[in-house]
């Protein structure tokens, strides 16, 4: 996917502010839509000063950062935390109910 925002082919139009993500002026870079060209609709961060300054920031919306990928990663090893606490929970529970059954008829 080419950068095609340089050649005017996205949109001015500034839609939405990322606090996570700062251009290279440091200001909270904003959403813009690729308006015509191979890349029509996809979204990307741009500087909210351009095109009145060259701040040169570009990053498509679907890249991540390696920050953003490793608390991805953890809020996924987090899910599966969760899940097999819950498993083993379960687990303990339907053991204390067999152990309980087992002490009635023995």
């Amino acid at each position: 996917r080419a950068n095609s925002w340089a050649s005017g082919s996205s949109s001015n139009q500034k839609i939405v502010g990322n606090s996570y993500v700062r251009c290279n002026c440091g200001k909270e870079a904003l959403i813009r839509t690729v308006k015509n060209g191979p890349n029509l609709g996809m979204k990307f961060y741009g500087c909210p000063l351009w095109p009145d300054k060259h701040c040169e920031f570009f990053r498509w919306v679907n890249e991540h950062t390696n920050m953003e990928e490793n608390q991805l990663k953890l809020l996924e090893k987090d899910t599966v935390i969760c899940e097999l606490e819950v498993e083993l929970k379960n687990r303990d529970e339907k053991t204390k109910k067999l152990q309980s059954k087992k002490a009635k008829l023995g």
